[in-house]
């Protein structure tokens, strides 16, 4: 539903720039209709042991350089928190295609550092998205 991939150079933050490459506007965004919006780390508010529920991307022809991707829900945690209208329409697809199980969220929220007030807006949030989804 978005042309944007966030991107980050997790083991070499520094390099993080150097993805404006394949940025917006930039001939691979032309060419592939979708392009990179390098972030970094700080970014997004993710549940303790993120890192560790990184998912691996198939390897392509990205010479040596391995892809990860945040697990769905560790990243639609991150799309609560931030609370946009393309995070709040993202996290509502993600409950209504299945990808995402109200259980798991509300396991992860206890171990994302926000406060009590966000803390319940988020759950308020989840328990919308699976308001219409029967039986997830």
């Amino acid at each position: 539903m978005s042309a944007e991939v966030d991107l980050v150079a997790l083991k070499n933050p520094e390099l993080t720039e150097l993805l404006n490459e394949v940025g917006v506007d930039s001939p691979f965004h032309q060419t592939y209709g979708y392009y990179a919006d390098p972030v970094d780390v700080a970014t997004a508010v993710l549940p303790r042991g993120w890192r560790g529920r990184l998912v691996n991307l198939p390897p392509g022809d990205s010479e040596g350089v391995r892809g990860l991707c945040l697990e769905p829900h560790d990243l639609a945690i991150a799309k609560y928190v931030a609370r946009g209208a393309k995070d709040i329409a993202f996290t509502r697809e993600l409950a209504r295609r299945g990808i995402v199980q109200r259980e798991r969220f509300l396991a992860l929220l206890g171990n994302t550092p926000v406060a009590a007030d966000v803390r319940m807006r988020i759950r308020a949030d989840i328990a919308a998205d699976f308001e219409a989804v029967p039986d997830r």
